[in-house]
């Protein structure tokens, strides 16, 4: 982990303007600076940066944050890669917090076969472009293929001679450690002597997220029945074939801007398509998807289009993974390439334009394609179609987000028609594979001793889980119970934005002077003390640890908070933070009109957003009261409960006078 004292030199030293303006062309407008959308296509900049708050914001597609977040969301990079990222930019030593000795060993390891494929790549690129050999054989091979030079020096493609031990002479010769290079899969070791692994082949370097090397696929050019077609890097430190997509480094802005990714098999096929164009690709490599792999996929998108060949092989082959993207709430789609075609020949043969439009027009919906193909293959037989059946009903029984409820009820619907079977037996078939998935997850987590079974028929699993609205609020109930009342919404609303409007007081004027004694944070934890007036927990937790941080003797300001470590409280603090209006110049120069900023008037914004919530409690416990009131009662409670009344009713008139005319409703 980075230490401490490590992150708080890269905040010290982040600028979010030059931050941005590394991947964005901006121009100053006002104190903002605007510029267009790196997140979505647009014409018009709709892309705001405040040097002030140091936060971005899109008023187009609505992405937001700090600048760690600019390059965690443009980059698709981790919080620690970000800040390693800014410690680069900013020649900011890196200190590490104390580890074990295995992890410390593990990332010596890493270290040193980041540095050894760094070199490699730079050794098989040198011999594609400047050697006769890799000329005569690796590049021309590549051109006949139609790959031009600045795809391949995109790609960072290379050769390795077929002498047998060229590479790791060199490799040697250049002080690299003989075990760690046989780690690595570039050479082996035969009788005692190290030998070039991938000799005669065209090398496909394979990046991580970050656009470092992690390993390598090794493709032969000369017909050789005995070897196999590729050779990929073994299982190491780095490389981890379960969590890798060929070209996620080169397609993830793409894919992210388009909101949909393009998997097909084989490097060429990337390369092919990324050179006709079409950048939103990655690659599997051919390998049965895995779950890390589908993860990879939604951290970019939640639509995957799956392009394979049309043969049984490629219907094979797509087909498998299913049930996993279906869990990962992915919407999946399939294409197949006709006439005995892979991306790669078909996009060269057809063009990119031609290539889109077959795309766009044949996309098949898993579900229904994989019912369509098992149908065919029972051909009539009843025992086999009972079997297709139970194997559609399982894969929707995946769909297990709440979200995904009206898609899950859809699929039963469609599938039921094309099956011919009643709907409700089909649900009730759907539901039992849903129970007992739900059961074994149970008996996972609890025992055998604790599990309690599984739901009894009829019970629906996806309402164990709150659901919520488009606005974010917890539905309680099944579907047809869904009711939020327009007035409810609307003061939760209302409420949450004044708590709002009391943190970005607090973050913002915190350390402002009072009254010659005071700051304002001292006034405002004096009047703040009850922590009831918070409903927003998050919001409460901000302004609590505010106060810890200040009793201990620091100064917390806005910045503390938004790159805080907790990514859910800085997310928080952006939206706070958030600048949908700017105070026209042309008030001050063109009209020589004076405008109060909200710097000159702090103090009355911090009274004012205390007092909203003073009386926003005053006005729950008046219809408390109220409710009260309405309910039998002895003489003397009822007594009291009108005192309570009056007191309240007072306290809410003292309020008034201080703030103005409020009109609550």
């Amino acid at each position: 982990m980075i230490s401490q004292e490590t992150i708080q030199q890269i905040l010290s030293r982040i600028d979010i303007i030059d931050i941005v303006g590394s991947f964005v062309k901006l121009k100053k407008r006002g104190s903002n600076y605007i510029g267009l959308c790196p997140f979505h296509n647009e014409k018009s900049p709709s892309f705001s940066v405040s040097p002030s708050k140091e936060i971005y914001k899109c008023f187009g597609c609505g992405k937001s944050g700090n600048g760690i977040g600019f390059i965690m969301e443009h980059e698709k990079y981790t919080y620690v890669e970000a800040l390693r990222w800014l410690a680069n930019r900013y020649n900011v030593e890196v200190e590490e917090t104390e580890t074990s000795p295995e992890y410390k060993a593990h990332l010596q390891v890493a270290d040193s076969l980041h540095v050894i494929n760094a070199f490699a790549q730079k050794y098989f690129a040198d011999i594609l472009m400047n050697n006769e050999e890799g000329q005569d054989i690796g590049l021309s091979y590549l051109k006949q293929r139609g790959f031009r030079e600045e795809v391949i020096q995109k790609f960072q493609l290379g050769y390795c001679l077929e002498r047998g031990n060229a590479f790791a002479k060199t490799a040697i010769a250049n002080q690299y450690n003989p075990e760690y290079l046989q780690k690595s899969g570039l050479v082996v070791l035969r009788n005692d002597e190290l030998l070039d692994n991938y000799r005669g082949r065209i090398i496909f370097p394979v990046h991580n997220n970050t656009g470092k090397i992690i390993g390598f696929g090794a493709r032969i050019i000369k017909k050789n029945d005995k070897a196999p077609k590729y050779i990929n890097t073994p299982e190491n430190e780095l490389y981890l074939k379960s969590k890798i997509l060929y070209g996620t480094y080169f397609a993830r802005q793409a894919i992210d801007k388009q909101d949909e990714c393009l998997l097909v098999e084989g490097y060429t096929d990337v390369i092919s398509l990324h050179q006709a164009g079409i950048e939103n690709v990655v690659a599997s490599g051919g390998t049965s998807l895995t779950q890390d792999q589908l993860r990879l996929v939604k951290k970019y998108t939640n639509n995957l289009t799956i392009i394979y060949d049309g043969d049984a092989a490629g219907v094979k082959a797509a087909l498998r993974g299913l049930d996993m993207a279906l869990e990962e709430g992915l919407n999946v789609k399939l294409v197949l390439i006709p006439d005995k075609e892979d991306p790669d020949s078909y996009v060269n043969k057809v063009g990119t334009t031609a290539f889109r439009d077959f795309i766009a027009a044949n996309k098949k919906d898993f579900i229904l394609f994989q019912l369509e193909i098992a149908l065919k293959d029972a051909s009539g037989d009843t025992t086999k179609k009972a079997a297709v059946v139970n194997q559609v009903a399982e894969s929707i029984s995946k769909i297990n987000k709440a979200e995904d409820f009206t898609k899950q009820q859809d699929y039963i619907r469609q599938c039921s028609e094309i099956l011919r079977i009643e709907e409700h037996g089909f649900t009730t078939l759907v539901n039992k594979f849903i129970r007992e998935r739900v059961s074994k997850q149970e008996t996972k987590q609890q025992g055998p001793a604790q599990n309690s079974g599984p739901a009894p028929d009829g019970d629906f699993p996806f309402f164990s889980e709150p659901m919520y609205d488009e606005n974010g609020f917890e539905i309680q109930g099944p579907p047809q119970q869904f009711r939020q009342q327009d007035d409810t919404i609307n003061l939760i609303l209302k409420d949450e934005l004044q708590e709002r409007s009391v943190v970005r007081a607090l973050l913002e004027f915190g350390l402002k002077e009072w009254d010659g004694k005071r700051r304002v944070v001292d006034y405002f934890f004096e009047e703040m003390v009850d922590d009831d007036l918070f409903d927003n927990k998050q919001l409460l937790h901000i302004i609590q640890t505010y106060k810890a941080w200040y009793d201990a003797g620091l100064e917390p300001t806005s910045k503390n908070f938004l790159y805080h470590e907790d990514q859910s409280i800085s997310s928080i603090v952006v939206s706070i933070m958030d600048f949908p209006y700017e105070l026209s110049s042309k008030w001050k120069e063109e009209y020589d009109m004076p405008v109060a900023s909200r710097e000159d008037v702090y103090v009355q914004e911090v009274i004012s957003t205390l007092n909203y919530l003073k009386l926003r409690k005053i006005k729950r416990l008046i219809e408390q009261n109220q409710k009260d009131l309405e309910q039998p009662h002895t003489s003397d409670e009822q007594m009291m409960l009108l005192q309570t009344h009056m007191h309240l009713k007072q306290l809410e008139k003292d309020i008034l006078k201080k703030v103005g005319t409020v009109i609550l409703k």
